[in-house]
């Protein structure tokens, strides 16, 4: 009996001594190939922007992003959308503490810091419109976010595309970028389940002779889900009605919305017959995808889904802990590695050790065709 406990005693001794083996050292993000540059994916943040306590969050990661423009060679940043909860809420709503005012104010601020230093393109996604019953749509991004406010977008801006209202939107737009290693890419935002004019205005972009060369990136809202396979069927959104009941706005779920183009509509009618879109990127689904399938000029066009929204403890939880995904574009000019990134979690010591996602579908490399 003594020996026994004796023995229990030392095995434990030994295994205090021993190092914390299964930890791995945390490594700030850094480019892998000095050459190289990077884009950096901010998944939807509607989340951290309905909640006084998890605004910070969202100023916190792109105050880490400004930090690390020169280290990481940060050319672009993309947002997919949904950067609010709700577009028109005064009170009474679901989910969340702020009112929209709030939400859209939020969220710009936490761009700020981004502004004269980056260029950016910010995507619409169906938390960002107030519907009516006949399907029409609205959004205060243009407000938040016009083009002029961050100059570097005002210069990188070559073409736009309108809104429902008929007026130059930001939502739909291209900014132009000549890469380090001197290939030409057209950066192309598309509001969330984009109208047929918009999908013409796309096309007819994607097919400009000044542009037969240029890389596309695509990006739009609601296009992959989290199993790898692209949206179909009707598009459904959200309308809250101008009444109160029992002390709770008037919610109507999956109003199917007219006028507009699911993941698959796109690939057939935009990205498989063009030449030059060889990425898309998106949200909306939570969760991470990819897929990879050829175009009609038989070049890769590889499809990205990234949405870290309920990774911080689900729909209510604190908005996503913190993710965002970087892109490092290497300079043989066709191979990108991704990466999937915490600030919140790299803050602090204590929690670095969780600062990274190492699983296939957070951290793979894909290449374009030559």
């Amino acid at each position: 009996m003594k020996r026994g406990i004796m023995t229990l005693a030392a095995l434990a001794a030994m295994l205090w001594s021993l190092p914390a083996a299964a930890q791995e050292e945390y490594r700030q993000p850094a480019l892998e190939n000095p050459e190289s540059w990077s884009v950096v994916v901010i998944p939807d943040l509607q989340g951290y922007a309905k909640n006084e306590a998890s605004q910070p969050i969202a100023r916190l990661m792109t105050a880490w992003i400004a930090d690390n423009i020169e280290r990481l060679n940060v050319r672009m940043v993309l947002c997919v959308g949904d950067v609010v909860e709700q577009n028109d809420r005064i009170g009474n709503g679901f989910s969340g503490d702020l009112t929209s005012v709030r939400q859209w104010q939020g969220m710009a601020d936490a761009f700020d810091v981004l502004d004269g230093r980056v260029p950016y393109l910010v995507a619409t996604g169906n938390h960002d419109y107030t519907y009516t019953r006949s399907g029409a749509r609205r959004t205060h991004l243009n407000e938040y976010f016009p083009i002029g406010r961050n100059p570097l977008n005002a210069a990188a801006i070559c073409q736009f595309g309108l809104d429902s209202d008929e007026n130059p939107a930001v939502e739909n737009c291209a900014f132009e970028l000549k890469a380090p290693d001197g290939k030409d890419y057209l950066f192309l935002n598309m509001e969330f389940a984009p109208r047929d004019t918009v999908m013409k205005w796309a096309q007819q972009v994607a097919g400009l002779e000044e542009y037969a060369d240029h890389r596309i990136v695509l990006m739009t809202h609601a296009y992959l889900d989290a199993k790898d396979q692209r949206l179909s069927g009707p598009c459904k959104v959200t309308s809250y009605e101008p009444l109160v009941r029992n002390g709770r706005i008037v919610k109507i779920k999956g109003l199917p919305l007219p006028d507009a183009s699911n993941g698959e509509d796109l690939w057939q009618k935009l990205v498989r017959p063009a030449s030059n879109i060889e990425l898309v990127v998106c949200g909306h689904i939570s969760g991470s995808g990819f897929r990879t399938d050829r175009n009609s000029a038989g070049k890769d066009v590889h499809q990205m889904l990234f949405d870290a929204q309920s990774m911080g403890g689900g729909y209510e939880g604190n908005g996503g802990d913190g993710w965002i995904r970087i892109l490092e574009f290497m300079p043989d000019g066709v191979t990108v590695k991704a990466t999937t990134f915490s600030p919140l979690f790299a803050i602090s010591p204590t929690t670095r050790q969780f600062a990274w996602m190492r699983d296939a579908k957070n951290e793979f490399t894909f290449r374009f065709s030559k």
